[in-house]
């Protein structure tokens, strides 16, 4: 495990995945990530790649090739180098080899920086195309937070998710684990959004960003703690596992998405696929500030 530290928080990512694990505050110790009970989700903050979401049949075609790949892709169960590391940055790099591309045949170097600087974590990816052809990928990241935060004198409906700017966004339904990218609905967040259970009663509640910067606070007016998490991504999926009443919610910036009900199986044509050229790269970012 690394550890990252500063005045403030303490850090810890497995380079399994390149998965941040932990964020506690130093002086009250309280833990604001969730902490992968499997009874509800196993998992923290998993990366996405090189897919976000679900494939019809869990399969897919390239180059006239059908290939299996499951849910979110393959990153998140990879050990990844530690190539860089500080008390307060670290940087984990993922290249294919024959076991990724046995699932996804192209040529790739993933790599996800860390780095604490007051009460804020950034995150940077990259992802580089070392080939003279065209790559095609999506990536995401699917950070989970307490709710409510480890000792809060509150409970899941008492949190809110307040986004800015506050206007009216589209929604991507979802059918079943599949995107319906042609009847997105108005959503107003206008006023912060109320967690409730059953609003994730079919899967996540999937917002069009279109890459402008905006921040997603999650707070509460019975604590002082929360986290607000600044991106310009595509697209942004709130989440938490339904009906099973847990105590945590996902805030996940996405750069692609989950098929579309009518996907064809070629991912040259996914929705919302990224297309990398030849000797590229591709660059994601978001920030987590935590209070």
């Amino acid at each position: 495990m690394i550890t990252l530290k500063n005045d403030y928080l303490t850090v810890q990512i497995n380079p399994l995945g390149a998965e941040l694990t932990s964020v506690k505050d130093n002086e009250s110790g309280l833990e604001y990530m969730w902490q992968a009970d499997k009874a509800y989700w196993g998992r923290h903050a998993p990366i996405l790649f090189p897919i976000v979401g679900r494939l019809q049949d869990n399969q897919y075609r390239l180059n006239g090739q059908t290939y299996h790949l499951t849910q979110h892709g393959f990153a998140r169960d990879r050990t990844f180098t530690v190539i860089d590391q500080t008390t307060t940055q670290a940087s984990f790099e993922l290249a294919a080899d024959d076991q990724t591309k046995a699932l996804y045949p192209q040529d790739f170097i993933l790599t996800l920086s860390y780095e604490l600087v007051d009460h804020q974590l950034k995150v940077s990816a990259t992802v580089t195309n070392p080939t003279t052809a065209p790559m095609v990928f999506s990536f995401g990241a699917h950070p989970g937070f307490n709710v409510p935060f480890g000792g809060a004198p509150a409970d899941f409906t008492d949190y809110h998710v307040t986004v800015s700017p506050k206007k009216t966004y589209q929604r991507v339904p979802l059918v079943g684990p599949y995107s319906d990218t042609t009847h997105s609905v108005p959503l107003d967040l206008t006023q912060p959004l109320a967690l409730q259970h059953d609003l994730f009663d079919h899967d996540a509640q999937v917002l069009t960003l279109d890459s402008h910067e905006t921040t997603v606070m999650l707070s509460t007016p019975a604590d002082d703690h929360g986290i607000a998490l600044t991106v310009a991504a595509p697209y942004l999926g709130i989440w938490s596992p339904y009906p099973k009443q847990a105590p945590f919610v996902c805030l996940e910036p996405w750069w692609g998405l989950a098929d579309d009900v009518q996907a064809t199986g070629d991912l040259t044509s996914k929705v919302a696929i990224q297309t990398l050229a030849g000797q590229d790269t591709f660059k994601a970012a978001y920030a987590i500030t935590y209070f």
